[in-house]
């Protein structure tokens, strides 16, 4: 007779997490759910809430203040654990989960695994409308919950307890799969949450869960081999797939053997060193002009594990109409974008055999060498940019170089949105990298641009400083966002705080959503409702502005200062004291500092948004369009 145990769906729920496990690229093995980030109501408090309390030593808790801003830390969580790792996120239901939506679109986007657990109304109905429930006319079954369904990749709602042991093996499945991964949501209702049943005791047993390396097929490889071989100026793009499978040394042995250079995408960014002879810059519109120059320039592009979104490829005006394409991409559907040659497969696997399969060929003499010399070019322009006066305040430039400088390669820089992931990605230099066996090293760096997501800056680097406080203890978590982002989303910082997660997060003080008034006022209009100076309202005038500082001290931070006014040096000490204190007191440390909004760090890449005849960015906006369909067809 099969063992059972009598359980609510709930504890079963969190049994079953306590006994997954997941392998690291090393080897080594670790829980697959790293704890549990929770905010309580109705929905979830008594069913969920009394399972997780029964296994808080082995899967702990955290307290969030924003179901949005804990999930948002879940995602992070993921990344900067290569995917080797989930954070589960649970709400009550009503707006608690649908705070969480958009935290699963990031998670959509980016192809990073976490788990929401939503709170959700009861089957029964007996007490409906229950508060915090939307009726729908037409649908009784239909809840808010419901809006989570384009941007899951796996979604379900337990109606019944015994539902688990069919849901459960798929949920493992997404999680893990390196096509597939994604957020997970499981709606519960609360009365099934408590409803009880006799699971069978081999559910709870402890399963480690491999991430699959799937090799190529061998026809699709020689194909590939054989448009490679034609190429005299092949270019590699690197995406954020290349770190997933802990590809960074195979995609440099590759490159070396063949004379192949080497570009790389806002998710694949710091994975070689920055003066390798064939490294050539970051790619796209907030890349370099060095990677876009060889994009142009490229017959052959053999891009590994990435999506080839528009900032990637400048919305598709940035290699030639007439390149090659062929995409190397556990996920089927990103490998046959564009019509690429498809090969499907692992990256580290794929790219071993590909390797080995190309032989002794190389790239046409003098190709290699432009990598450098294109790369060169771009550095001396970030250079002046960084080392410059700067006449009307700091430049981002300069705030990334004095992080660039101050960094380890333990540490760990995250950015998402406005302009800040583009001085990132485009003025960031990676020194040297160790390609162990475990998470990557040389001062990592994990660029949200895949959703561009507000707060994920302040949320992310909870997440993050949690994950890498076992695997680079010696490491130090470093945030840069604008002021708009805190506006939006610091709520998170206090939990950091709360539960002793240290940080430095550089808070670049620019009066507004400045890089959309870049975007607004470059095509000819007018500024207008991005910049508080051109929004409505008395305050316009500069007479009501928020105390950063005082805000982020009352949130239980420790802050720097850097007065307006102050140059380069000051704001290196202050970040240089923020680090200090950071390791010194486990808790977030805020440096705020004021920036000229104006002061870009520009690629030349042309970017596709609409653009009204009546501006003056139009024609550019019709050039492009024309580049745009030369390619396509």
């Amino acid at each position: 007779m099969t063992d059972t145990v009598r359980l609510t769906t709930a504890q079963a729920l969190v049994r079953w997490m306590v006994a997954q496990r997941s392998e690291l690229l090393d080897g080594t093995v670790v829980p697959l759910f790293a704890g549990v980030f929770g905010i309580f109501g109705h929905g979830n408090v008594l069913g969920l809430g009394t399972a997780l309390h029964e296994v808080a030593d082995e899967l702990p808790t955290w307290r969030g203040q924003n179901e949005q801003g804990m999930a948002l830390a879940a995602v992070a969580h993921a990344r900067a654990t290569d995917r080797r790792q989930v954070m589960a996120a649970t709400s009550s239901i009503g707006p608690g989960a649908l705070n969480m939506v958009t935290a699963a679109g990031v998670a959509h986007a980016n192809r990073l695994p976490v788990l929401l657990l939503a709170g959700d109304t009861f089957t029964g109905r007996g007490p409906d409308p229950v508060l915090q429930q939307v009726e729908h006319f037409g649908d009784p079954t239909a809840t808010v919950n419901d809006a989570f369904r384009p941007v899951a990749r796996w979604f379900d709602r337990i109606t019944r307890p015994e539902q688990l042991l069919g849901t459960l093996p798929q949920v493992a499945r997404v999680l893990t799969d390196p096509a597939d991964a994604g957020p997970v949501v499981l709606a519960l209702p609360q009365d099934v949450q408590v409803e009880e049943h006799d699971f069978p005791a081999a559910l709870f047993e402890p399963r480690v869960h491999r991430v699959p390396r799937p090799r190529p097929d061998t026809a699709a490889l020689a194909e590939a081999v054989d448009v490679l071989r034609t190429a005299e100026r092949p270019l590699l793009v690197l995406g954020g797939g290349v770190r997933y499978s802990g590809a960074a040394a195979e995609v440099l042995a590759l490159a070396e053997r063949h004379d192949v250079p080497v570009v790389d995408t806002v998710a694949g960014r710091t994975l070689l060193p920055h003066t390798h002879r064939l490294y050539g810059g970051p790619l796209g519109i907030v890349g370099s002009t060095s990677a876009n120059v060889l994009a142009e320039a490229a017959d052959v592009v053999l891009a590994v594990g990435t999506r080839l979104q528009d900032f990637t490829t400048s919305s598709w005006t940035g290699f030639a109409h007439d390149v090659r394409l062929v995409h190397v991409n556990a996920a089927r559907f990103d490998a046959v974008k564009r019509g690429a040659h498809a090969v499907v497969g692992d990256a580290r696997a794929t790219l071993t055999e590909l390797d080995a399969a190309l032989g002794d060929w190389q790239a046409a003499g003098g190709w290699a060498a432009r990598a450098a010399e294109e790369r060169g070019t771009w550095d001396e322009h970030v250079d002046r940019l960084r080392q410059g006066a700067a006449p009307h305040g700091l430049s981002y430039a300069q705030v990334v170089g004095v992080v660039n400088d101050a960094s380890t390669p333990d540490d760990y820089v995250l950015g998402a949105s406005g302009g800040i992931p583009g001085e990132l990605h485009g003025g960031w230099r990676t020194g040297d990298v160790k390609h162990d066996a475990g998470p990557t090293s040389g001062a990592t760096m994990d660029l949200e641009y895949g959703f561009s997501c507000m707060g994920y800056e302040i949320a992310g680097p909870w997440g993050a400083a949690m994950a890498r406080r076992t695997t680079h203890p010696e490491g130090l978590v470093t945030s840069l966002f604008g002021d708009g982002s805190w506006m939006l989303l610091s709520s998170e910082i206090f939990s950091a705080a709360f539960s002793g997660h240290p940080f430095v997060a550089v808070l670049c003080d620019n009066d507004g959503y400045a890089v959309i008034h870049r975007l607004q006022t470059g095509q000819g209009a007018e500024g207008f409702n991005n910049l508080l100076s051109d929004a409505r309202g008395p305050g316009a005038d500069g007479s009501v502005r928020v105390d950063f500082a005082a805000h982020a001290a009352a949130m239980g931070c420790a802050v720097e200062d850097v007065p307006a006014g102050a140059g380069l040096e000051e704001l290196r000490a202050a970040y240089l004291r923020a680090r200090q204190t950071a390791r010194d007191t486990s808790r977030p440390v805020v440096v705020v500092c004021r920036v000229h909004p104006g002061s870009w760090t520009e690629a030349g890449a042309w970017w596709e948004t609409g653009v009204p005849a009546s501006l003056s960015g139009r024609d550019a906006y019709v050039e492009g369009k024309d580049r745009q369909v030369r390619w396509l067809s």
